[in-house]
């Protein structure tokens, strides 16, 4: 240090007492410029450095508590959407067992509907099955009975003359006759 100093007091560089000079040798004046304006800047600075830090500490602190609070709100949120999701889910079992019943009670049912359906169009069936089975049968005897009838009629035409013809109604004459004098 002892050289640093002289090279500012030293007679060379203040040859004349009246004059002002810079002296220019950076590596002797560097240093102690340096150490001037840092000396300074902590002297004066510090009060500054202090707030600024301080500030920036708060900042950080309160950063850090919201962050606290919000991760708690978080996890607050994410225990009640868990419980909802735990009701949800069983409420969807339920709805799920209640349906899968509930299918089952429609499928019995249907199953149900569906055979007294059948019941009811196989006794409609056997109905009419007998009803024409009677109409037929019905028409049979009709047209048996007709032909037999035309066919009596033919033999008795044929076998009758005009003389059996007179006795038979002569007969039927007196037979009636004779009914009519009992009832009076």
């Amino acid at each position: 240090m002892k050289n640093i100093t002289d090279s500012f007091i030293s007679g060379e560089h203040w040859s004349s007492a009246g004059s002002f000079e810079f002296n220019t040798d950076i590596l002797a004046t560097n240093p102690i410029n340096l150490s001037v304006v840092l000396g300074v800047l902590i002297f004066f600075g510090k009060g500054v450095l202090n707030d600024l830090l301080d500030k920036r500490k708060q900042r950080i602190l309160s950063t850090i508590r919201n962050s606290e609070e919000l991760r708690r709100g978080a996890i607050e949120q994410l225990e009640r959407a868990r419980v909802r999701l735990r009701k949800v889910e069983i409420e969807a079992d339920e709805y799920r067992t209640n349906g899968y019943s509930e299918i089952e009670r429609e499928k019995v049912n249907l199953i149900n509907a569906t055979c007294n359906s059948l019941e009811r169009l196989e006794n409609y069936k056997n109905e009419t099955l007998f009803f024409e089975k009677q109409r037929a049968i019905n028409q049979v005897r009709q047209k048996v009975l007709q032909q037999a009838l035309q066919k009596a009629i033919g033999t008795l035409n044929s076998c009758l003359n005009s003389e059996l013809h007179f006795r038979t109604i002569s007969a039927n004459i007196d037979i009636l006759g004779s009914v009519k004098e009992i009832t009076d």
